[in-house]
């Protein structure tokens, strides 16, 4: 058996939750799905997106592209264009993300009303 490390080269024993931890993170399926249309610059994902930081899409963007969902590809112009764009790996998650966000839309309510009901227990009964 080989040993794996747990260090920052994103390598978890478990590979549900070594996917899922980075997708899951607060800008990735944002980034994905602002990606899906078609190759976009820099500039136009972070306009779209709107509230995240030059320095967090620049992260994002960055670990997208390791894992092998996004290409950058970088065009020889004055200034240099990059463009950002979904690999086919990247594709592939678009039909379950959809779904997700299908299912998030559809259910957002009873969850916001489920979350106001909700009476934590006390220190006694836990």
């Amino acid at each position: 058996m080989v040993a794996r490390k747990l260090v920052d080269d994103g390598l978890h024993p478990c590979p549900i939750r070594n996917v899922l931890d980075r997708l899951g993170d607060r800008w990735s399926l944002l980034v994905l799905r602002t990606l899906a249309p078609g190759a976009m610059r820099f500039t136009v994902v972070k306009r779209t997106i709107g509230d995240i930081s030059q320095r967090m899409l620049a992260q994002t963007l960055r670990r997208l592209e390791q894992d092998g969902l996004v290409t950058r590809t970088v065009h020889p112009t004055i200034p240099p264009r990059v463009d950002y764009a979904l690999t086919p790996l990247g594709q592939s998650l678009m039909e379950p993300l959809d779904a997700l966000v299908r299912w998030a839309d559809e259910h957002h309510g009873a969850v916001r009303a489920a979350r106001q009901a909700y009476v934590p227990p006390t220190a006694e009964a836990a």
